[in-house]
């Protein structure tokens, strides 16, 4: 139970660190900490490995869904400006240059 219970401890500390845009030296020390208080509290509760390996599969689908995003929807980090612009370019037509943008 115990090999277990630190497994889950060090899955969730590497799905944090993937998460993570940070590097380790920046990161915030209070994070891990209140990680390792609630692992020592409820080290015994299967109830909180449930619920951990629940927020393990979340955290780790979020990731795999945010790659996909960015691999078969290009666009979905640009403003609604760059959008269209690129989505015309795709047809094969540009923007007429507006007073507003100045290029």
């Amino acid at each position: 139970m115990a090999s277990q219970h630190s497994r889950l401890y060090r899955r969730l500390v590497r799905e944090v660190a993937k998460a993570s845009i940070a590097p380790r030296s920046q990161r915030n020390q209070e994070i891990s900490t209140n990680f390792r208080t609630l692992f020592e509290r409820n080290h015994q509760s299967e109830t909180f490995q449930h619920d951990v390996e629940d927020v393990l599969t979340f955290m780790h689908s979020q990731r795999q869904y945010k790659t996909l995003l960015e691999r078969y929807n290009p666009l979905v980090d640009l403003t609604a400006e760059e959008r269209i612009e690129a989505t015309a370019r795709r047809v094969g037509l540009n923007m007429p240059v507006t007073s507003g943008s100045e290029k």
